[in-house]
């Protein structure tokens, strides 16, 4: 049985296996346009075939369309030639399958995504720039565009990638992070973010490392002693450059009193002294280091120990106050004695001597022996100074007994005050007066002090209300009494003034001891002499060694002679005397009683408080108190005064000077006066002040010397030479101000500071600066453009901000920006002018106003050319024609040469003959150009030239004898003397009427010497008939005219051509002149004959000649 193969789908072959995909195709990210390969391969029998399927649609390769970019290679692989990927179509990006066929079935592999790689262009983050301090960690971070697949990130440092093998970096994701960073990693980041598709960089970020100052060089602690120089260095170093400044307690020291970050103190003093900082800052950091200065000051004195007087029993004290630095160590030592005494010494039992912590010796219960000289000594690690005094011992006298002291009054203005005051006492006792407890002599002109001690008011004031007391002092002690006195307006007042003393009652009698305790005792007494009233009561006064150096009311309102005084010290010597009283006031006091002394106590009363005692003590020294500032310009000084001629106060200026100014005085003539004033003093200036004394032409040692600065004032003058310019290129917003300091009498005190106010048009514009008193310029940026500033500066003390300059103002990004508007004011109206002129702005703007008229007078000029041109339509034109027969020249005086542009070249001049002579004296050249005249004129023409000169007889006046003639020379027939041609309508010429003057006057000969020919014509005349025209031109005489200017001669066929022909008026007013006696001159050679008659019109326009015209122009 035979075997037949059959077909793949009738019968399986034993041999035939269905597909199996072998090899499945893999997830593919490809780039756009760049090939990629699918692959996929099946196993079968026989071979399948293989076809691909994208997202479930058959995908069509080359082997359905040649020109497919999808190829589908013998393996069953899709090949791409190029991935296509847009933003619309996305033909090659899905999900593809193969699947693999033949008769026993098919096969289909897994899916396989081909995705088109993406990297995006922009950032979403780009590192920023970095400022970190040298040591501080540095983190730059970036976000790198979008991407498929996701971009990774690596950092380049200036072009160069960053090896993260150091570990000090650490890149984790989008972040660069160094630690500890060094001067060295300062640089140029970039984040480089990158895919399959490529590399993207981001934006440069700029890591800066700043290093914090350091010291090289720290201040160190000095003890110096007055008046040396000291310095204090501090040198630092950093990146950027420290700013250094120093600091003393707090408070900045002024730039201007350091340089080169060394501060330096002329001549110290013990105010200098503190604590010195020297601060450097710069932007990543700030550093301080102190240093303490110590001024040792040798002691001096500021209370030195005075000459005593002291009655025996009473108390001693010297006083003596130092001052020095370290505080002085103060003891006294009696002359001729090995004992010393010092301050809080433990006193010994029974001691009288004492020395306060101030440095005050005090001796109690002053004996004879106590009396000789007592040394006060201070002594420092600077120094040591001693002062000596003398204590001497005098019998015991009570203090001064004021007899009759003030009472109270109520004056009015304008009146005078007499306040009494009447002391006796042993020594005579001076007498002083003081208002509200302030001296009062010599400080005002008004007031006057009597003979007996009263104080006189002249012109009182109300300000002279007050408590004015009067002081009786010597040696024993002083008393003092005070009243009040009341100042009012005159209107209305109730006057209450002294009484007088016989109103007054008369003094009691001694007062007798009539009891004595331990505290009280009894007194009685008589009564004196009655005043003007009667006595109403009785005042008790006492006086004590112990107790008090005055005396004191110990009791009043006494309504009789007899009285206990209670509250008295026991074992305390006493003294007493009584006044009496009546509604006057009182009376003189009583004799003093006799000393009694209170009974003893036991244990014996606590000593007197020596201490308490000599505060309340009076002073009579040479002390200087600290000045008074009063004002800028005055200083008041206050001494307590010795009894002496006067005092010497010197001054001098220490501050705002290389040194010390000189010595100045003012005399203090007045011994009372305890106060100066000193004015016309500069302000903000330091004075050093001491007192002399002096008598007559003896002077006395100085006091202690004192300063005192005058108040500061703001400026009172503006800062000098105030300049304003530009920086930088065209484009600049900054400019810079610079400047002087006032002068310096206007300084008013130190300069702390400079404001600079750049004011704009408006309030939003504004810009302010302060800058310290050592600069002298300054940058001011972020101005706006084109807008007006006006600079001021002024400088500023502690008082306040002085005057400020004149404005001075400038323009911001415009051509004028280097013009101050304003300047300097004292400029010239010439010097500002030419500064406007020599600005290119104004150069241009002349340049194009020249231009604008050249331009605007051209076309005026080519408008009225072109004008005059359109009005030659309307001209009339007087044509003299000479018809002349040409029958053997070619031309008439080479009219065909390019010379004569007037003959137009349409002239008909063809076949002309050549030889023809004239009889005539003129010869006349060949008119025309090598060609044959026309034989004859046409009847419309001819027509046509009968009207035109009818209507220019009528329009012109213009008559035309008939015997104005030509002299025939036998030549020819005469030929017409003038012919009228107009060219336009008759309506036209009625409108131009008054624009054309009376033709001139015709029929005078021209000259035949005006021009003259080098050969004869042999033209012949052709006659013609005069009959047609003569009627025509029979006119009367003409008046005379003036003449017009000739335009030329042109053929009576080419008059439309003249148009563009006519001469200038310039031209047609110098023929004009020219022309004397003549219509219209002959130019170019050509004349007018006698021979030439009216009645050859009509021959010259029939016969077979040429003619020629001449025009003239009626204006």
């Amino acid at each position: 049985m035979a075997s037949h193969p059959s077909s793949p789908g009738s019968r399986l072959r034993q041999e035939d296996s269905p597909p199996r995909i072998v090899e499945h195709p893999s997830d593919l990210i490809v780039s756009k346009g760049e090939p990629a390969t699918l692959n996929c391969k099946a196993e079968g029998r026989p071979t399948p075939t293989v076809e691909w399927y994208k997202d479930g649609e058959r995908v069509e390769t080359d082997k359905d369309d040649p020109r497919s970019h999808r190829m589908l290679l013998p393996s069953g692989s899709l090949f791409f030639l190029r991935i296509v990927h847009g933003r619309r179509s996305k033909p090659d990006e899905g999900a593809y399958v193969c699947v693999a066929r033949n008769y026993l079935g098919e096969a289909v592999s897994r899916n396989a995504s081909l995705e088109v790689a993406l990297l995006r262009d922009d950032f979403r983050q780009n590192p920023t720039d970095v400022v970190v301090a040298a040591g501080e960690p540095a983190i730059l971070e970036c976000v790198p565009p979008r991407g498929h697949p996701e971009p990774t990130i690596y950092w380049k440092k200036d072009k160069v990638r960053i090896d993260d093998k150091d570990d000090r970096i650490t890149i984790r994701g989008g972040k660069l992070m160094i630690s500890n960073t060094r001067k060295s990693d300062a640089g140029m980041y970039i984040c480089v973010g990158t895919n399959m598709v490529g590399e993207r960089d981001s934006e440069t970020a700029q890591v800066t490392v700043f290093e914090r100052p350091t010291f090289l060089r720290r201040p160190i602690n000095q003890v110096v002693l007055e008046e040396e120089t000291i310095e204090f260095r501090c040198q630092v170093q950093g990146d950027p450059q420290p700013n250094v400044r120093w600091r003393k307690d707090d408070i900045d020291v002024p730039r201007g009193r350091y340089e080169d970050y060394v501060l330096r103190v002329k001549k110290a003093s013990v105010n200098d002294e503190g604590t010195f900082t020297c601060v450097a800052e710069n932007r990543v950091g700030k550093l301080e280091a102190s240093a303490t200065l110590t001024v040792r000051a040798a002691p001096q004195f500021v209370i030195r120990p005075r000459d005593q007087i002291v009655a025996q029993g009473r108390t001693a004290t010297f006083p003596c106050e130092t001052k020095g630095n370290p505080q002085p160590a103060v003891f006294w030592q009696k002359e001729g004695s090995q004992n010393l005494l010092f301050p809080n010494q433990p006193q010994q039992p029974n001691s009288r001597f004492s020395v306060s912590p101030s440095g005050d010796l005090t001796i109690s219960s002053v004996q004879r022996a106590d009396a000789g000289y007592y040394i006060c000594q201070a002594l420092t690690v600077a120094g040591s100074i001693l002062a000596k005094a003398q204590l001497e011992v005098t019998d015991d006298r009570p203090p001064p007994i004021i007899r009759q002291g003030p009472s109270n009054q109520t004056l009015g203005v304008d009146t005078v005050a007499l306040l009494k005051c009447q002391a006796s006492g042993d020594p005579i006792p001076s007498v002083s007066w003081l208002k509200d407890g302030v001296s009062l002599l010599g400080k005002d002109p008004r007031m006057s002090l009597q003979e007996l001690g009263s104080l006189q008011i002249k012109n009182i004031k109300l300000s002279d209300s007050g408590i004015y007391t009067c002081v009786a002092t010597s040696s024993s002690g002083e008393t003092s009494w005070s009243a009040f006195l009341e100042v009012k307006e005159s209107g209305g007042v109730m006057v209450i003034k002294n009484h007088d003393e016989n109103e007054l009652p008369g003094p009691p009698s001694k007062p007798q001891v009539t009891d004595v305790t331990k505290n009280s005792v009894s007194l009685s007494w008589q009564p004196g002499m009655a005043g003007a009233s009667p006595v109403s009561s009785y005042v008790i006064e006492a006086f004590s060694q112990s107790v008090s150096n005055s005396w004191q009311t110990v009791a009043d309102h006494i309504k009789t002679t007899q009285f206990t005084v209670k509250g008295l010290r026991p074992n305390t010597i006493y003294l007493f005397m009584v006044r009496a009283v009546n509604s006057q006031g009182l009376s003189d006091p009583s004799p003093m009683s006799e000393p009694v002394r209170t009974q003893d106590i036991s244990p014996p009363a606590q000593g007197v408080d020596h201490r308490h005692v000599q505060k309340e003590l009076g002073e009579v020294i040479v002390r200087l108190h600290n000045p008074v500032v009063l004002s800028p310009t005055t200083i008041q000084v206050d001494r307590q005064s010795q009894f002496i001629q006067g005092y010497r106060v010197l001054y001098r200026q220490t501050s705002g000077l290389p040194s010390p100014g000189p010595w100045l005085t003012q005399d203090v003539k007045i011994p009372s006066e305890r106060s100066v004033i000193l004015s016309a003093l500069k302000k903000g200036i330091v004075y050093e002040i001491k007192v002399r004394p002096y008598f007559n032409e003896f002077q006395g040692m100085d006091s202690e010397s004192r300063t005192a600065r005058t108040t500061e004032e703001a400026p009172s003058a503006p800062p000098q030479q105030v300049t304003v310019l530009t920086v930088g290129n065209q484009n600049s917003t900054s400019i810079s101000i610079s400047w002087d300091p006032p002068p310096p009498d206007h300084q008013n005190g130190i300069i702390q500071e400079y404001k600079i106010w750049c004011l704009g048009n408006e309030t939003r514009f504004h810009v302010n600066k302060t800058v310290d008193a050592a600069i002298r310029s300054v940058v001011v940026g972020g101005l706006q453009v084109g807008v007006v500033y006006r600079v001021e500066v002024a400088a500023s003390t502690s008082a306040g901000v002085g005057v400020k300059s004149e404005p001075q103002s400038i323009i911001i990004g415009k051509e004028f920006r280097d013009v101050i508007i304003h300047g300097n004011r004292n400029n010239s109206i010439t010097e500002q002018i030419t500064d406007v002129v020599k600005q290119p702005a104004f150069i241009a703007g002349i340049g194009g106003a020249c231009w604008v008229i050249l331009m605007g007078f051209s076309i005026w000029l080519y408008w009225r050319r072109k004008k005059r041109k359109g009005l030659s339509n309307y001209l009339m034109f007087i044509l003299l024609f000479h018809p002349v027969f040409l029958s053997s020249r070619p031309g008439l005086l080479n009219a065909s040469d390019p010379g004569y542009p007037w003959l137009a070249d349409s002239w008909p001049a063809t076949s002309l003959p050549v030889n023809s002579s004239s009889g005539g004296p003129n010869d006349l050249s060949n008119f025309g150009r090598g060609g044959v005249c026309p034989g004859a004129v046409p009847g419309a023409l001819r027509n046509r030239m009968r009207l035109i000169i009818i209507s220019c007889q009528n329009l012109c006046a213009v008559n035309i004898s008939s015997h104005i003639r030509y002299e025939s020379d036998g030549w020819g027939p005469p030929m017409p003397v003038q012919t009228y041609l107009h060219q336009g309508m008759e309506d036209e010429l009625e409108e131009e009427e008054e624009r054309v003057p009376t033709p001139p006057i015709r029929g005078v000969a021209s000259s035949p010497a005006a021009v003259s020919f080098g050969q004869q014509s042999t033209a012949t005349l052709t006659p013609s008939p005069r009959d047609e025209m003569q009627p025509m031109l029979q006119v009367g005489s003409l008046p005379p005219q003036a003449p017009a200017p000739p335009v030329g001669y042109v053929s009576s066929t080419m008059v439309s051509d003249l148009e563009t022909d006519l001469p200038d008026e310039d031209e047609e007013e110098e023929e004009e002149e020219e022309d004397e006696g003549y219509g219209a001159r002959h130019p170019r050679g050509i004349e007018h004959t006698p021979g030439s008659s009216m009645d050859n019109l009509d021959s010259s326009l029939t016969g077979n000649g040429c003619f020629f015209a001449h025009i003239c122009t009626i204006l």
